[in-house]
């Protein structure tokens, strides 16, 4: 019991850390400001590991590194710390081989996860027409998203199903992801 509570303390920080990280990141692949309030909360969670990051590791183009490598550092910490947690040095070095990959799928699926939440927001938003900066911001985020999916799928009754679409996609990632994730670790 108490694994699982400090295993469930461990993903929300982490996911939050990386995911502020990941949609730095991704806020500035879009070019959204960040004069916003969405904005200011990614520099608040972010700068204290990402400014740091800036003076060993440039940006490549519209990339930004640090956030990037940010992202990843959370996700190592936290997996980690849950291997040390596990009795680490008593499993031996296999399981530490194995921290790089959880790593990384730990960030897609924050990705993926950050991705939804954003397409829930802008769905809510849409169906109360809130004129705020919020919700510009999200829309530009999700905008790359919906985008394909408005080429193909026309509205229905006025209705943009689009939103609806793309969960379930991200939701089909989601179940990839796991079985990619579950092969590696074989």
């Amino acid at each position: 019991m108490l694994f699982q509570i400090v295993s469930f303390l461990l993903d929300v920080v982490g996911g939050l850390l990386t995911g502020a990280c990941l949609l730095r990141l991704y806020m500035q692949l879009q070019r959204v400001s960040f004069a916003n309030p969405v904005g200011r909360l990614v520099f608040a969670l972010s700068d204290w590991l990402v400014l740091p990051l800036r003076k060993l590791l440039p940006a490549a183009g519209r990339w930004d590194l640090p956030s990037l490598a940010g992202a990843l550092l959370v996700q190592l910490a936290q997996y980690l710390l849950l291997w040390l947690l596990l009795g680490g040095f008593s499993a031996g070095a296999m399981g530490l081989a194995w921290l790089p990959w959880m790593a990384l799928f730990g960030m897609a699926r924050v990705a993926v996860s950050g991705m939804m939440g954003l397409l829930i927001v802008y769905a809510v938003l849409s169906w109360v027409q809130t004129r705020s900066p919020i919700s510009d911001v999200i829309a530009r985020l999700c905008e790359p998203v919906l985008r394909p999916i408005r080429r193909v799928l026309p509205l229905l009754g006025g209705i943009d199903l689009s939103p609806l679409v793309a969960l379930v996609a991200l939701q089909v990632a989601m179940i990839v992801l796991g079985h990619l994730q579950a092969g590696v670790m074989r």
